[in-house]
């Protein structure tokens, strides 16, 4: 999953970016408004935590934006999604500004100083309501993959697998059968600061599928990959 983090204090977004890619996301900082409309209309992220207090404009500016947006056509990527989730980190903490911040479009609220522990429990929501699931963990067959604490079993038994194959079995699994393109993937799981080697998604497909089983991740052929999907999971 990528994140958008925006926030103008360099201590701050370091150490956000910090806890969080060690959580296995993907993580991108821009530290003013015009910054983060311009990541947004060219890079797809999972959700965006935005501060307020903005240097060039009020961080509520680039939420209004983004609220307002063009729906996206059924099929076809539209870039910014105006349904990208949003929570705001900030240190307005009086009920008539959280208020103000809610109905402007955010998702969720949360008043500086915090706990990284909270404010990784309310992304996690904030991904899972996005996502349309209510339990906190998927289940596919004999596969259950609880996000939360980054684990998969498979019939019961722990499988062992690394940051990165869990991300883009974390990504399949959301995507709920639709194919995803090699570029798909590496927009979602990649950073601008990531190295990539070229053929990195398909050693990592190549590894989860050896510990999966070789028919739970599918190959459409010159589109992408994708898990199969049906109402029961």
């Amino acid at each position: 999953m990528r994140i958008l983090i925006v926030e103008d204090d360099p201590g701050i977004a370091a150490g956000l970016q910090e806890n969080l890619q060690q959580r296995g996301y993907a993580v991108d900082v821009c530290g003013n408004v015009a910054q983060a409309w311009s990541a947004l209309c060219t890079e797809p992220f999972s959700a965006v935590l935005l501060d307020l207090g903005l240097p060039d404009q009020d961080g509520s500016e680039l939420l209004k934006r983004l609220r307002g947006s063009p729906q996206a056509v059924p099929g076809v990527q539209r870039l910014p999604d105006p349904a990208t989730p949003v929570l705001i980190l900030t240190a307005r903490d009086q009920v008539h500004q959280r208020i103000a911040g809610l109905d402007s479009g955010a998702d969720d609220y949360l008043a500086k100083p915090f706990d990284v522990a909270e404010l990784e429990a309310r992304l996690r929501a904030l991904l899972r309501r996005s996502a349309g699931r209510a339990s906190p963990t998927i289940t596919h067959g004999d596969l259950v993959v609880d996000p939360a604490t980054r684990t998969v079993h498979r019939a019961g038994a722990l499988v062992e697998m690394s940051p990165r194959e869990f991300s883009v079995l974390l990504v399949l699994l959301e995507a709920r059968g639709r194919v995803l393109s090699r570029q798909q993937l590496e927009e979602r799981l990649y950073s601008w600061q990531s190295s990539l080697d070229s053929n990195a998604i398909e050693v990592h497909i190549h590894h989860l599928r050896r510990k999966l089983g070789g028919e739970r991740i599918q190959t459409m052929r010159g589109v992408g990959y994708f898990i199969p999907w049906d109402s029961e999971g």
